[in-house]
């Protein structure tokens, strides 16, 4: 699969655990992005969501999302970066790596891991969960009443929470 830098997102395990504890990677593999985990944020999947780890495991095998390693010397550079601060984590400063080093997307919910990324790199495109729902509505993927159940079970089960009533009112 070719990997354009304008539509492919590096996705963090926050944005990522949300579609995954609700059974929807449909909607990640119907998206005209490619979205890419690093292998340090499929670890923390891994090791600490076991009822997503198999989830994961699927969508690798449908290439609804691709792993890809990143380099230790990139890697170091964020961490070592006066930027970054002790409190994020590998996941978080690997997804950030990756995204700044080859120009791609970074999807992320963490708004103070955000801010910081947005500071070792201006250019960078954040986006957020709420932010890929709106493009799935968008792209016909899902209805409004759709994603909003979706954000109803997020907030009710998983403790995730959006500060709108409706997608109604992000579209």
């Amino acid at each position: 699969m070719e990997v354009n830098s304008s539509t492919t997102v590096v996705v963090d395990t926050s944005v990522l655990i949300n579609f995954l504890c609700i059974d929807r990677m449909d909607l990640i593999a119907g998206h005209s992005h490619s979205f890419i985990v690093t292998e340090h944020v499929a670890v923390e999947v891994k090791d600490y969501y076991s009822d997503e780890r198999r989830r994961l495991d699927d969508a690798f095998k449908s290439s609804a999302i691709r792993e890809e390693r990143v380099e230790a010397r990139i890697l170091a550079a964020i961490s070592s970066s006066s930027a970054t601060s002790a409190r994020l984590g590998l996941g978080e400063r690997s997804a950030i790596a990756l995204s700044i080093s080859r120009g791609w997307k970074l999807a992320i919910d963490d708004r103070r891991a955000a801010k910081e990324a947005l500071e070792m790199s201006s250019t960078l495109d954040v986006v957020t969960t709420k932010d890929l729902v709106v493009s799935m509505i968008r792209e016909n993927l899902l209805n409004i009443a759709e994603a909003d159940d979706m954000k109803h079970l997020w907030s009710a089960r998983y403790r995730f929470h959006l500060r709108i009533d409706s997608f109604a009112d992000a579209v």
